[in-house]
């Protein structure tokens, strides 16, 4: 198949394109049109059609003659311990929650939020609201209380599901109590909670709204799907927001299946019956998209792992997963194989595993640094896949789309547009821009089956975050380029262009720079307060393990490499070598709170971050080093 013919044809001729491709899932009533605009002047896919996603997920299977196949591998690195469960046996587990859910009075069209570890109950929690036509809110288990209230008070849900514990490393955290704490903070009342008990830790219950989960789950009658519009909501995904309140991802159901289904194809490259593993947690658009919807819907076995890439028991547990579950197509975010990299730079524990099974890994989340992409070329062998997307689109907006036509990879890029997404670069005036100039990365409207229609119940904010920058463009919120040959290179958040003299330059071009070097296994680069250029960048470095580079060698090091490959423009003076960066859950670097805590700004510390002690660390470094204006 041909690459440019077929993209084309997405952009020129949406509605015959998608139209196509809704044919290829199983509608209870087939949609009266392809594209619409609703009421709020948004653009809807396939209104008039009539279906369910848990059907298409599971009972579409086992209708087919196929609940025999293996449907989801349960892989536990952290209590090592596996279980597979047929499509028949999801079905039975997820249509019994859904009877659970509904003698708790959860209809069509009513929220519940779901608050628990990578355990197959939180997929199977998901299927049952989907079955119900209830609309699911995950929040990524072990949140602090105070967030987790506001999401209850936005989503406002009828009945909260969760666990005793999650399992990070060897350590056990309670869930129980900051779900209690959390449910006294809200203002939204809640009268049923489902609180699965694990073996690790028992929680206390709550009388009256407290039940136990596993016995009130297996006491109760089994429902059937429930049929809901194609522009209905399947989910409400909360990612975090510039004014503090997070804003509410509104995911609907027919536009996302149809995505879904078509990204398996034409962007994993993968078939119906292999095994396809998203190793990250359904608290992310991710573990939504790629963990429990996607594979499921196109009929593969997914594997839902609990653990981390190093610790559980050591930096081969990705190795070990891929040759146990003969894993076909491996997605993961970039900083799990830096972290891989930092304890085993030389592959070594790699050597003792068959991964023969596997075609290709994809990576995204978090910009595929070009020592990390020339890293796993090496040791693996088999074709690395940037691609680039957000949790509003829900799936790849950028990727080198294996199942059309296979591009050579440059490094740094995420190559080219998927199908239906017309991306282009334009200038502050919403010019478009030519080749290899750098600017806004926006979508021309409309965005393809699956984006966002809007936000929850905020229709205005959607408008003031993503339209009204440009008429007619949705703002990506990232900037880049597209090259002569329309590859796209995303450089990283809008905001981490920063203003050197008058120059403009790009923190992500930096950290490419920086984290080519042996030592450096991860790199920052941010730029802070300078009262002569406006702004300076500094780096924040984590070495591998094992290296002899003394700080002052290092940072010499570096200082050279950016004056070599940049000049002295960049004025980049400072590397710092800190033991570990300050990261979100799913990955991503914190780089704003970093320049806030060098430039001495007040700061709220993320909810979404991993460990709020290394912000201390940082702190502390840059206190030491005299770096920043906070400290001069």
């Amino acid at each position: 198949m041909n690459y440019d013919s077929f993209y084309r044809r997405s952009i020129d001729q949406p509605e015959a394109f998608w139209g196509e491709q809704a044919e290829k899932i199983a509608w209870f009533k087939k949609p009266s049109s392809i594209l619409s605009v609703d009421k709020s002047g948004f653009y809807r896919w396939f209104e008039g059609g009539e279906m369910n996603t848990c059907y298409l997920a599971i009972d579409y299977h086992v209708e087919q003659g196929r609940g025999n196949q293996t449907a989801i591998i349960y892989d536990s690195a952290a209590t090592q311990k596996t279980i597979k469960f047929t499509y028949s046996e999801v079905k039975t587990e997820v249509s019994k929650i859904a009877g659970a859910l509904k003698s708790l009075g959860v209809n069509k069209g009513d929220t519940v939020v779901i608050y628990m570890p990578m355990v197959p109950e939180a997929a199977f929690a998901m299927l049952a609201c989907a079955r119900l036509g209830a609309i699911h809110s995950v929040v990524f288990g072990g949140f602090a209380p105070h967030e987790l209230a506001i999401r209850i008070d936005d989503a406002k849900p009828k009945v909260i599901i969760s666990a005793s514990c999650g399992i990070e490393f060897d350590k056990v955290i309670p869930y129980k109590p900051l779900l209690d704490e959390a449910i006294h903070l809200a203002e939204h009342q809640i009268s049923h909670c489902l609180i699965l008990q694990r073996p690790m830790a028992h929680a206390s219950m709550v009388e009256g709204r407290d039940i136990d989960f596993a016995t009130f789950v297996n006491d109760s009658a089994p429902a059937e799907c429930v049929t809901v519009n194609a522009t209905d909501p399947l989910y409400v995904l909360y990612t975090s927001g510039t004014t503090g309140k997070p804003k509410g991802i509104v995911r609907d159901n027919g536009g996302h299946a149809v995505a879904l289904n078509f990204s398996m194809q034409y962007i994993y490259d993968v078939k119906p019956n292999e095994v396809f593993w998203a190793a990250s947690d359904v608290g992310w658009v991710v573990g939504h998209s790629y963990i429990v919807y996607a594979p499921l819907i196109y009929g593969c076995t997914t594997v839902f792992f609990e653990g981390k890439p190093v610790r559980n028991p050591d930096a081969g547990t990705f190795w070990r997963v891929i040759d146990e579950h003969k894993i076909n197509v491996f997605f993961t975010a970039p900083t799990a194989f830096r972290a891989i990299k930092k304890e085993d730079a030389e592959a070594k524990l790699k050597e003792k595993y068959d991964t023969s099974s596997l075609k290709s890994i994809f990576v995204a989340g978090e910009r595929c640094d070009p020592p990390t992409l020339e890293w796993l070329q090496q040791i693996a062998k088999v074709p690395i896949v940037d691609h680039w997307w957000q949790t509003e689109s829900g799936w790849g907006i950028v990727a080198n789309m294996m199942g059309v036509e296979q591009f050579p990879v440059k490094a740094g890029s995420a190559t080219k547009p998927v199908c239906g997404f017309d991306v282009q670069i334009l200038g502050e005036n919403g010019q478009k821009l030519g080749a290899n100039e750098e600017g806004y990365v926006c979508i021309k409207l409309p965005l393809p089956p699956s984006c966002l229609p809007t936000l929850w119940n905020d229709d205005e904010r959607f408008r003031s975050s993503y339209l009204n920058k440009f008429d007619g463009y949705y703002l990506t919120g990232d900037g880049g380029y597209i090259d002569e040959e329309g590859y796209v290179f995303i450089m990283g958040r809008i905001d981490d262009v920063i203003n050197v003299a008058g120059h403009r330059l790009s923190t992500g071009e930096m950290e490419e720079i920086v984290g080519s070097h042996k030592a450096v296994a991860e790199c920052a680069v941010v730029g802070i307060s300078d009262e002569l250029r406006g702004q300076r960048p500094i780096g924040l470095v984590v070495l591998k393990d094992g290296v002899s580079f003394s700080e002052d060698e290092m940072e010499n090091e570096l200082v050279k490499l950016i004056r070599d490959q940049i000049g002295a423009v960049a004025f980049f003076r400072n590397a710092l070598v800190v033991k570990r960066l300050p990261k979100t859950r799913s990955g991503k670097i914190l780089r704003k709170t970093i320049r806030q805590i060098a430039d001495g700004e007040t700061y709220t510390v993320p909810s979404t971050i991993d460990d709020p002690m290394i912000l201390t660390e940082i702190t502390n470094t840059l206190i030491h080093r005299k770096v920043g204006n906070a400290f001069q």
